[in-house]
């Protein structure tokens, strides 16, 4: 098959990879109809993580099941699923307590590579959703979303505390902080601000639902968006991006009481203890448990009644994937979607 494989920083190529099969009773291996470039892809790509010879890449996907395991007794061969970026039984006591990404047994899909033909899925019973039929071709890009950037974003709203009467900010206009938007607003937000420094991003934000635009960042932001509120701050943060200066961007949004949903990969980011003691605000975040809200998010789409999928600005098929993410790591692309 063909697949996508990172030789180093800014060196993705596209090659006959190994065609996958099931190694465990558990296990599915599917047909990728989509996949797609993670803004998590940049920090190899960009060569701030480092990465050990040639790596497969990819970790969102959508698809048909070809082949299942033994073991495996929800899933069918012929469904059209949806997978979360970790493997996840969906039984133990984390994953019971919705935290499927932390799962006991959790697996990284990054590692099996899904910017791909075929890709093995562990756990498939705890890991995919089918969806009710097959989709029609306009809701695929959608349900790619729901894969990672939607689930993440949702996330990060729900940890924000994100509802009714509240004030939320949303720091990063990335696919995941865009779609933060578009979460905090469907949970009840009655006022969504994102810092946001680019003109279509802003659109998009908007028409996601996003009351304000702010174009300041670090604490020149902070204090654009205590103007907007009082001088107290958002209710609700949500943090998109994993570096020090958006998550003290974030914690200083907050105002006491209030909380941050961090979602942004973290990289080298230190917390002032003093700082934070005397704050008052809530942390909550880390990789998002996208298996939680699979099923909702799926009927949200299946019913038209949101369209995620309107992150992907790029669609290439997957033997371009090295433009994918060229684009996107110049920011001439949002998020870009492969097609095998």
């Amino acid at each position: 098959m063909r697949g996508a494989v990172l030789y180093g920083p800014g060196d993705v190529r596209v090659e006959d990879r190994p065609d996958p099969h099931i190694v465990r009773p558990t296990d599915a291996v599917i047909r990728v109809t989509a996949a797609c470039v993670c803004g998590s892809d940049l920090w190899p790509y960009r060569g701030v993580d480092a990465s050990d010879g040639p790596a497969p890449m990819g970790h969102e996907y959508v698809g048909v099941v070809e082949q299942i395991g033994d073991q495996v007794e929800r899933i069918k061969v012929g469904d059209f699923v949806v997978g979360s970026f970790f493997a996840s039984d969906n039984t133990c006591e984390i994953c019971r307590a919705g935290y499927q990404s932390r799962c006991v047994r959790a697996e990284p899909i990054g590692a099996i590579g899904t910017q791909a033909q075929y890709a093995r899925i562990p756990l498939a019973d705890g890991t995919l959703v089918a969806t009710p039929a097959m989709p029609d071709a306009d809701l695929v890009p959608s349900l790619l979303a729901a894969s990672d950037v939607l689930g993440t974003g949702w996330f990060g709203a729900v940890a924000a505390e994100a509802g009714p009467g509240r004030t939320v900010a949303v720091v990063g206009d990335g696919a995941v902080g865009l779609l933060g938007v578009l979460a905090a607003r469907r949970l009840g937000a009655e006022r969504v601000v994102i810092f946001s420094r680019h003109a279509d991003r802003q659109k998009l934000a908007t028409e996601f639902g996003a009351t304000d635009i702010l174009t300041e960042r670090g604490d020149d932001g902070v204090e654009a968006l205590k103007e907007l509120t009082g001088g107290l701050g958002a209710h609700s943060v949500i943090e998109a991006v994993g570096t020090q200066e958006s998550m003290m961007q974030a914690i200083r949004s907050t105002r006491p009481g209030g909380y941050v949903g961090y979602v942004g990969v973290a990289h080298g980011v230190e917390l002032p203890g003093e700082e934070l003691f005397f704050s008052g605000v809530h942390l909550h975040g880390g990789p998002a448990p996208v298996r939680r809200f699979l099923p909702e998010l799926i009927g949200l789409i299946w019913d038209r009644a949101i369209n995620p999928g309107r992150v992907f600005d790029l669609d290439l098929p997957l033997d371009e994937a090295a433009e994918g993410y060229r684009a996107m790591d110049e920011r001439r692309a949002i998020k870009a979607l492969l097609r095998p």
